[in-house]
């Protein structure tokens, strides 16, 4: 074990010299954060909710990218919301690694997860869908972030897709956001399964999802986090989106997106003055350009993307690792 004193024989060496590439990585990890035995106090505790309805596909999979992750101060609860397949018998399997597990009557996701963070005590708090991967050592990212930067209060990791046989088979470039640009249509997809946020802002936040949606209560939520905090992007791998045909709203973006900017629409009623009319000004030319193919390619291309890429005062500070730990950088 790392951090004692203990004599091998050759054989011992060579034998531990074969371990396996994963667990080298975890090893480097040890060394470049300290013991992993630490007491767990020195980690914040995080909650993870997997809310599940006849996910057995992928369940063992997600639960697995979680309980072995070795993360000191987890609080992991599985939600099975009515499933009929073999959800629970594959839940069962890793009752012990589990902090806990529910089950209730199929509600739909959001309610799922309300009941699972309603039983929550971590100070940091996110959700990984039943299809969908942490990274790995994604939660030791997490949790040195918070651990180590204080003032921040939501994060987010560079988004990452996942093939249907486990894969990641694409990272995108680490994005930014700011409420402003997040209201006026830009960056609009916050990858859910990389962001995590502190107790404090879920609670005045309101503390609840709306149940009123089938896919967009991830956007809602988003929008009353940006009335109390920056989200600030993380350059580093947390978690990844499976791509699967199963997907939840994959297979109807176009009224994913009609009902997340009626959401963004109505969020923009809340301000006041310059903010509220140039928003409106923005949002009301993005809806006229929607049916005329070529002049909506120019406003995407003129607009759009400056809003995704374009520096501004409004852009918090990017999280990344340095030679004192995680650094807030312009």
């Amino acid at each position: 074990m790392p951090g004692k004193n203990i004599m091998v024989s050759a054989a011992e060496a060579q034998s531990l010299a074969a371990v396996g590439a994963g667990h080298a990585n975890i090893a480097q990890f040890e060394l470049e954060l300290g013991e992993r035995e630490s007491r767990r106090t020195q980690w914040p505790k995080i909650t993870v909710i997997t809310a599940v309805h006849n996910g057995a596909k992928y369940l063992e999979a997600t639960i697995r990218s979680v309980v072995e992750q070795g993360y000191p101060n987890l609080e992991y609860i599985v939600v099975d919301d009515g499933s009929t397949d073999r959800t629970a018998e594959i839940i069962q399997k890793y009752e012990r690694a589990v902090s806990c597990w529910i089950r209730q009557e199929n509600q739909g996701l959001y309610a799922a997860l309300n009941a699972g963070f309603a039983r929550s005590s971590g100070e940091v708090m996110g959700w990984l869908n039943s299809s969908d991967l942490l990274q790995v050592n994604g939660l030791f990212t997490v949790g040195s972030v918070f651990a180590g930067l204080r003032e921040v209060e939501w994060i987010t990791g560079r988004p990452t897709k996942i093939s249907a046989t486990g894969m990641t088979i694409d990272v995108l470039p680490v994005p930014r956001w700011s409420r402003r640009r997040f209201l006026a249509g830009a960056n609009k997809h916050i990858q859910q399964e990389s962001t995590f946020w502190r107790r404090s802002l879920w609670e005045k936040a309101g503390g609840y999802f709306d149940t009123d949606y089938r896919a967009e209560g991830d956007f809602a939520l988003w929008v009353r986090f940006f009335r109390h905090a920056r989200l600030h992007s993380v350059n580093a791998l947390i978690g990844g989106y499976r791509l699967h045909e199963g997907a939840l709203s994959a297979g109807n973006m176009e009224r994913y997106n009609r009902n997340c900017d009626e959401i963004a629409g109505g969020e923009v009623e809340r301000l006041c003055g310059s903010e509220r009319a140039a928003l409106r000004v923005f949002r009301w030319i993005s809806d006229a350009v929607k049916p005329i193919p070529k002049v909506r390619g120019l406003w995407q291309r003129a607009a759009m993307r400056n809003l995704y890429w374009m520096r501004g005062r409004d852009w918090p500070e990017m999280i990344e690792y340095g030679e004192r730990g995680w650094e807030l950088r312009k």
